[in-house]
């Protein structure tokens, strides 16, 4: 079974920073996709940024330029460094773990909340 396990989420002004990160434990084999997600109030979670164990990211458009996804592969670990952030990221952060080896499998962390006020 595998576990994933965030923190860093809070409260901050709008133009502020954060930093999220999340440990994942368990059965992990590599190849696979960590990333984030949100999911506002009344809104329908989104993905916000995710990176292979190769390196290579995707980024939602409203984050590009301002959030940073970065993972270590040996401690089956990533993190997302938010800069500049606006009210609109207000929302609960889910960690996210993806892999097709040897079957197909996801799981997901128990949120963390971050609230920007402006």
């Amino acid at each position: 079974q595998v576990q994933l396990v965030e923190s860093g989420g809070g409260l901050v002004q709008a133009g502020g920073s954060l930093r999220l990160s999340c440990a994942a434990s368990g059965s992990i084999f590599s190849g696979n996709v960590m990333g984030w997600f949100r999911q506002a109030p009344g809104k329908q979670r989104e993905l916000v940024a995710v990176i292979t164990s190769g390196g290579s990211t995707n980024y939602a458009d409203s984050v590009k330029g301002r959030f940073t996804i970065s993972r270590d592969n040996a401690k089956n670990r990533v993190s997302l460094q938010m800069n500049s952030l606006k009210p609109e990221d207000t929302a609960v952060y889910y960690c996210y773990l993806y892999g097709d080896y040897p079957v197909r499998y996801d799981y997901w962390g128990q949120g963390t909340q971050v609230t920007v006020s402006s």
